[in-house]
């Protein structure tokens, strides 16, 4: 999970100017993140379980940062590398609440915080993106430019409830499920090779055939935390041993042989990715009466 810099104390007063830019740049409604008392286990902790992470398990460990102030961010990447962070994720989950902060504004402060970070470390910088952009590809490309090794899609926007008894606005969560993963391979598959850093899906990722979905989309990772929380550690194998039977049946000899076998730029009529499927979907509809549907 990532760090929250909500629960860190900023000591440097250097950073001020940076904190009174992010009021406007990075507004967040915090109800809608997980209690911090209960979720995350403060800065410290969080390096702290980077560091035995890192003695006890051989496969790279990726730290999550999600910060709203300039100085914030920069500082724990560091802090993050120096405790043997293998690669940072950049977990940005903008809210913008004010009408007279435009979405190019918005764009450019996240364009510029990939770049500041890039030049602070070393190791691989991954962006994890919301879809609420005007135009993803084009924020996709400045941010591969800017220096993100990968993009990391979507975020998921956590949308609070209201409680009509205590009238009371309250955090609430749903895990995902494979329903979402379309929105994923809809904008992996158009930018599977329009920019050079790579690509991973999160979000509705569950099963083995959507693991192939995200790959044959352009994807090089697909990551599922909500199928684990549901299923278990264990399910990983379940899904590992359905892809290998697939690709058994269909003669494909490795994953690397389908990525992005179903892109943008891979398949017949590209139109499917565009306005020609919005027709399709509702032509392909039919109206039936009540009695029938019963």
């Amino acid at each position: 999970h990532s760090l929250f810099e909500e629960q860190i104390e900023v000591e440097s007063l250097t950073l001020d100017r940076y904190l009174d830019d992010a009021a406007h740049s990075y507004a967040e409604a915090q109800t809608y993140f997980p209690d911090m008392n209960s979720y995350n286990i403060g800065p410290d902790a969080y390096l702290e379980h980077i560091r035995k992470a890192k003695e006890r398990v051989r496969i790279p460990v990726i730290a999550s940062l999600n910060g709203v102030s300039l100085g914030g961010w920069l500082r724990y990447a560091a802090l993050m590398q120096e405790a043997g962070a293998d690669a940072l994720e950049l977990n940005i989950y903008n809210l913008p609440t004010d009408p007279d902060v435009d979405g190019e504004t918005i764009e450019e402060n996240c364009i510029d915080l990939v770049r500041q970070i890039r030049k602070s470390i070393q190791i691989p910088l991954a962006v994890k993106l919301g879809p609420f952009f005007s135009s993803i590809p084009n924020v996709a490309r400045q941010l591969d430019q800017a220096g993100a090794g990968s993009l990391v899609l979507f975020n998921r926007f956590y949308q609070p409830d209201l409680d009509l008894q205590t009238l009371e606005v309250v955090p609430s969560l749903t895990l995902s499920n494979s329903s979402e993963l379309l929105l994923r391979l809809h904008w992996v598959a158009i930018l599977h090779r329009r920019i050079k850093c790579d690509l991973a899906i999160t979000g509705g990722v569950h099963t083995g055939i959507d693991v192939l979905k995200s790959m044959m989309a352009g994807a090089t990772v697909a990551m599922m935390t909500s199928a684990l929380l549901l299923h278990g550690v264990g399910h990983a194998l379940q899904v590992e041993s359905d892809m290998r039977q697939w690709m058994e049946e269909h003669e494909y000899e490795s994953v690397r042989q389908m990525i992005g076998s179903m892109s943008y730029r891979s398949v017949a009529d590209a139109s499917a990715y565009e306005r020609g499927n919005y027709m399709k979907v509702l032509s392909s509809y039919t109206l039936r009466s009540p009695a029938a549907r019963a």
